[in-house]
């Protein structure tokens, strides 16, 4: 059972930032737990990924549906694109590091879902609707961190769009086992205890961790 890292953070390389501390704790629970196995791990912002455009994935999309041949780059892009569908099918637990920012994915992590929730890949159309096909025991973790609290059931809740997204992405569409999160927030809220909300988050973190690999 192979375990990829979607590091989303923007400034990935400052481990000050918390989703980054919460990777960190990931990866050591890993090592731990499976101390002969390794992991894959990728940096959206340190990589190429293919954006939803009419000169890169629609445009190519388009060509293909009316068997046009594509260019050299137009080529190269799509390979990039078929590469990580790939690399995202073989891996069965999906594990995403990410700030919440403006309530929502990053930039970098909405490019990464558009290159793999595709038709005949990832999902299929039928007469009923869309049918998700990764139902071989896929699972996927959000570790976010978050400025914010969203689990006071107030106001903030209802716009914490980021987990609602990747949730219905993952379980809805992509017929994902399951979609969880371990998360640190609160981290700019007036009479927040940062250190007592790093060690819930971390401890939310170990649990959701030992659901992940069960």
């Amino acid at each position: 059972m192979k375990t990829l890292i979607i590091n989303a953070q923007p400034d990935f390389r400052n481990g000050d930032h918390y989703s980054i501390k919460l990777q960190n704790q990931f990866m050591k629970l890993f090592r731990e737990k499976f101390p002969n196995e390794s992991m894959d791990v990728i940096n959206l912002y340190d990589m190429e990924i293919p954006q939803l455009t009419t000169d890169q994935l629609l445009g190519i999309w388009d060509k293909q549906s009316k068997h046009i041949a594509l260019n050299s780059e137009e080529s190269r892009i799509f390979q990039i694109n078929q590469d990580l569908i790939a690399q995202f099918k073989e891996h069965h637990r999906i594990v995403i590091v990410s700030p919440l920012h403006n309530f929502n994915v990053t930039s970098k992590m909405k490019d990464y879902i558009d290159n793999v929730l595709v038709a005949h890949e990832t999902f299929k159309y039928t007469a009923e609707g869309s049918v998700g096909l990764m139902t071989d025991n896929y699972k996927a973790l959000l570790l976010q961190a978050s400025g914010s609290i969203y689990t006071n059931n107030d106001r903030y809740t209802p716009l914490e769009f980021s987990r609602m997204y990747l949730k219905s992405m993952f379980e809805e569409l992509m017929s994902f086992d399951k979609f969880s999160i371990a998360r640190i927030e609160g981290l700019q809220t007036n009479g927040v205890d940062i250190n007592q909300a790093v060690e819930q988050g971390m401890e939310n973190l170990k649990v959701e961790f030992e659901k992940f690999y069960a």
